[in-house]
């Protein structure tokens, strides 16, 4: 018995923000997941990104606490060119959520910028640069 890579968990402090951050960024949340305490958008490839309220995970784990002090979590997503990673960037960052690095040229060869989400997960936008990856 092998277990496989099915789901990405994240727990939201406020799932309408969460659910518009998320939306932005393509992934298919249904309509009425902005006030569920659990939502899940389908991922290419069957794996699914779920949000949580922080009261849902309660209901099973009563002690859980936020951390404090930042996330150790981060999501990558690929953009189609480096135009797209200034984009994005752009229009989230003035839809007012937090832009943690502006866009740069990485030394690895890809053009890089680095939001977070509004519980201040750390998600990245990148895509290769001419000659990269």
């Amino acid at each position: 018995m092998t277990p496989r890579f099915d789901a990405i968990g994240l727990v939201a402090s406020d799932m309408a923000a969460s659910v518009a951050f998320y939306r932005r960024l393509g992934f298919p949340f249904p309509e009425g997941s902005q006030t569920q305490p659990h939502a899940e958008a389908e991922l290419p490839g069957g794996v699914r990104l779920m949000l949580d309220t922080e009261e849902t995970v309660r209901s099973f784990h009563p002690g859980w606490r936020a951390p404090a002090g930042g996330s150790r979590t981060g999501l990558a997503l690929r953009c189609d060119s480096p135009a797209e990673v200034d984009a994005v960037y752009e229009e989230l960052v003035g839809e007012g959520f937090h832009g943690e690095l502006k866009p740069w040229n990485a030394e690895w060869g890809q053009r890089y910028a680095s939001l977070h989400d509004p519980d201040g997960n750390g998600v990245d936008l990148y895509a290769p640069l001419a000659g990269g990856e």
